[in-house]
């Protein structure tokens, strides 16, 4: 496992977020128009929950919106995680767009839209398989900034 990924873990939205205070409570898709890391993430988990680990997201977003062929990823994988990674804390999609970020317990992740019963289970410490989990908040956006 790499240094970003967790495991047992929910990520919330984010205190500061427009997510929290939309009349459109729950989790909103980002815009998949143009490519974004946003959309290309969300589409990830969404279409394959709990099958990948957030390092293979994470590196599998910054391949794709590069256009890395995939014979070249194994050896560019390592050089890429050689160096210090922002984790899903950082996602906008838990710091804008209203989705909760959950690792199970190998590491897999899925999201829950805030304000669902699935959010506010893991958001209160409980898995969907009923294991505690451990529950920390996506960066704030002045963690961002000064970080």
């Amino acid at each position: 496992m790499e240094a970003v990924d967790y495991r047992d873990t929910f990520i919330t939205v984010s205190p500061d977020s427009a997510a929290r205070g939309s009349s459109a409570w729950g989790g909103q898709v980002p815009p998949a128009d143009a490519p974004s890391v946003a959309s290309a993430t969300f589409e990830l988990i969404a279409e394959h929950p709990y099958r990948w680990r957030a390092s293979d997201v994470i590196f599998t977003v910054w391949a794709d919106l590069r256009r890395l062929p995939k014979i070249a990823r194994r050896q560019v994988r390592a050089e890429f995680f050689a160096r210090p990674q922002a984790c899903l804390r950082s996602s906008e999609l838990a710091r804008r767009y209203g989705w909760g970020i959950h690792a199970d317990h190998d590491g897999r992740v899925a999201i829950y839209a805030v304000g669902t019963p699935e959010y506010e289970s893991l958001a209160a410490g409980i898995a969907p398989d009923g294991t505690p989990v451990a529950v920390h908040e996506a960066l704030h956006e002045r963690e961002l900034i000064a970080g």
